[in-house]
């Protein structure tokens, strides 16, 4: 069977009146569970598996898929109106995003959030569509050392681009590498950096991070600042784009789909490390970089397509090979035996209609979810209205709540203000949060790369020169550091050079 009629086999499925209704439920699912920390898509489709068992493979499948790519809409509004991530692939969107809802410009940024993720959406799926049997191969090609060069890449490049002093960005990495080797060690089973808490063991959970770092230090800021203005949140702005806006986010549009969906294909890479290359490539192409953290339209337009075209491309090697591509599609792949298939070469031909069923519906989830998001923009944007006192407690509540709602641990409340401190700190010192979050999203995987790396070569780093991929990642990893620290240099030496001219 050719593409194109396995595909009108999966739009016959997805287009039934019970395709379509499960479609709208789980997008829907998936928005609301995306704007409340805590809960996420991999709980959500946990607890879905049991509830789907007898149901047709093929609606069941459509629907928790629809409450993946939904839950990248719901994030972002969070992330956007409160600086509270309500899913790990939102927090690049928070960088510009909640800065423009400060300047009054919030309906203008949801509605940059809702288009750019239905066009990342919309392309990733047609990339799918076409290329997936094919796609799955490349990821192939990447192993333990490319894997490790290629996050190693992504971490030092946003270190390099980040505002201020390159230094103090590297430190706020290295601070993240230290936070995530809490615990016991996966492959020693020897506890690191516990202080013999028993309560560490399991190290520090990431929604701990990203409430603390963003949210409550966010609090802490308009708490012990109050001459910060809040006009702004009051100001919601005009939901309407204009021309000028709309060719702004043309070229991330274009770039980032097709970014998000190849890196979305890579297992592990997943939508939280696509928004921040998509972030990194933006800001290095951008005229202007020194506008990026303060309200940039191509800083939110970048990572939103990103991560949506990369929760596509999850989908790649979980149909094709049946590898995940994310913690969600790995979740999904007990779906997929639980309800009786064998993801791999062979589901296309001996199930065509679950494969394709599942690529038409998001061609229809992504149609639902610009419909959904879109008019509910003005009703999003009511959260800011909320006077400053309840807005602040409603923020504190909701991430409390949040944290204590995954582990229902009082010593993660402890955490989470600890982070809330911290995140803090480094505002008022200049060091830059970007980083810290990245390092602690990677560091765990980059360590793991990095001892299969060594064991497969006995130890020997030549294992990083001997992969031609590993070793262009390496030197394009060297000259993102070099590149901007000399910039910084030569800007330094004209401007002394100016004032002893003067």
């Amino acid at each position: 069977m050719g593409s194109f009629d396995g595909l009108m086999q999966g739009f016959s499925a997805a287009f039934s009146w019970e395709g379509i209704l499960f479609v709208f439920i789980g997008v829907l699912l998936g928005t609301i569970i995306g704007m409340i920390p805590g809960l996420g898509p991999i709980s959500a489709i946990a607890i879905m598996i049991p509830i789907t068992y007898g149901m047709d493979p093929t609606i069941a499948l459509v629907m928790m898929a629809g409450v993946y790519y939904g839950s990248m809409y719901g994030g972002s509004t969070s992330s956007i109106l409160l600086n509270a991530p309500g899913v790990a692939g939102t927090v690049a969107a928070a960088f510009d995003g909640y800065p423009m809802a400060k300047q009054g410009k919030a309906g203008k940024a949801l509605a940059i959030s809702a288009i750019a993720s239905f066009v990342g959406g919309t392309v990733s799926v047609i990339l799918l569509m076409l290329f997936a049997p094919m796609l799955a191969s490349v990821a192939i090609y990447f192993g333990p050392p490319e894997y490790f060069a290629l996050m190693l890449l992504g971490l030092t490049a946003i270190a390099s681009l980040s505002e201020g002093s390159t230094l103090k960005a590297l430190t706020s990495a290295v601070l993240g590498f230290m936070v995530v080797t809490i615990g016991i060690d996966s492959q020693t089973g020897t506890t690191r950096f516990t202080f013999g808490s028993v309560n560490l063991l399991d190290g520090i959970d990431f929604l701990i991070i990203a409430l603390g770092v963003f949210a409550l230090a966010e609090v802490c800021f308009l708490i012990l600042n109050r001459r910060e203005s809040m006009s702004g949140f009051k100001n919601i702005g005009s939901l309407k784009l204009s021309k000028s806006d709309l060719n702004e986010m043309k070229g991330p549009m274009t770039r980032q789909s097709f970014l998000g969906f190849l890196l979305g294909i890579l297992p592990g890479a997943g939508a939280t490390i696509s928004s921040f290359i998509a972030y990194i490539s933006e800001k290095k192409l951008a005229k202007n970089p020194e506008e990026f953290g303060k309200g940039s339209i191509k800083g939110l337009t970048g990572p939103e397509t990103a991560n949506n075209a990369a929760t596509s491309g999850a989908f790649v090697p979980l149909l094709s090979l049946g590898i995940p591509g994310s913690g969600t599609t790995a979740v999904m792949l007990g779906a997929f035996l639980v309800l009786g298939l064998q993801p791999g070469p062979l589901l296309i031909t001996e199930n065509p209609t679950v494969f394709w069923g599942v690529i038409a519906s998001m061609y229809i989830g992504n149609v639902f979810l610009l419909i959904l998001n879109l008019p509910l923009i003005p009703y999003f944007v009511k959260i800011l209205a909320v006077p400053r006192p309840l807005l602040i407690s409603l923020v504190v509540i909701f991430s409390l709540v949040g944290v204590y709602a995954v582990s229902f641990s009082t010593f993660d409340l402890y955490l989470l203000v600890l982070f809330g401190i911290l995140g803090y700190l480094m505002r008022i010192f200049a060091f830059p949060a970007a980083p810290f979050i990245l390092a602690f999203i990677l560091g765990g995987m980059m360590e793991q790369m990095l001892r299969q790396s060594l064991t497969i070569s006995d130890g020997s780093l030549a294992i990083f020169a001997q992969s031609p991929l590993a070793l262009s990642l390496i030197v394009l990893t060297v000259l993102s550091l070099v590149i901007p620290t000399w910039r910084n240099a030569v800007k330094r030496r004209k401007s002394s050079d100016q004032s002893i001219g003067m």
